[in-house]
């Protein structure tokens, strides 16, 4: 049996909660790339891998971050410890002969001109795949995740990624929870209203 215990439970799902504010603790560089690596081994279709993550830790890089977030969130990631861009990347089938070593050829597939607004949905469901275990991994690493869809993405392409081969999907805002800013869990929907058996 694989199943984790309680604790383990707590720890990723039924005590954890989405941050709103962080502990004056910083993150280390090694704690996060721990935690890439643990989350690179979630499956994605084609094991194409194509998440990428800039960590925006120093000032100078959170006040070019600042002008693309939402006035809501603009304190909480300033002062967030590290904040994560969650990005694709819509050239990843470049690294197929690595990555997918039994098929290589796939990457004709996605290389063709006609396919390029479907290659990049498809960067962009298993980079949002990838982002759910990135989350799980931090979660489980003692890291409290604060993600968040509140910004400007295009601003953000402009100012990180201006070659176009990365597209920014998510802010991860990433620390050690200070329980004072945190909020009681909202409601969720019960299991009978999202899942059927047939």
């Amino acid at each position: 049996m694989r199943a984790i215990d309680e604790r383990a439970l707590r720890t990723l799902f039924l005590e954890a909660r989405t941050a709103n504010g962080f502990l004056d603790a910083p993150v280390s560089r090694e704690l996060l790339e721990r935690a890439v690596e643990i989350a690179e081994l979630g499956p994605t279709s084609a094991n194409s891998l194509p998440v990428r993550y800039v960590f925006v830790q120093s000032p100078e890089a959170k006040q070019r971050l600042n002008p693309a977030v939402g006035a809501t969130n603009q304190e909480k990631t300033m002062k967030a410890p590290a904040t994560a861009i969650v990005a694709a990347d819509v050239k990843f089938y470049e690294n197929f002969a690595r990555t997918f070593p039994t098929r290589p050829e796939m990457a004709d597939r996605f290389r063709a001109p006609e396919q390029a607004e479907a290659t990049k949905g498809f960067a962009r469901d298993n980079a949002l795949l990838q982002m759910g275990y990135f989350i799980l991994a931090a979660r489980a690493l003692g890291l409290d995740c604060g993600p968040m869809g509140g910004f400007d993405r295009a601003k953000v392409d402009a100012e990180f990624f201006p070659d176009g081969r990365l597209i920014s999907l998510f802010l991860i805002n990433i620390g050690y929870l200070d329980d004072s800013k945190g909020f009681p869990r909202l409601p969720r929907l019960e299991p009978a209203e999202i899942a059927s058996f047939i």
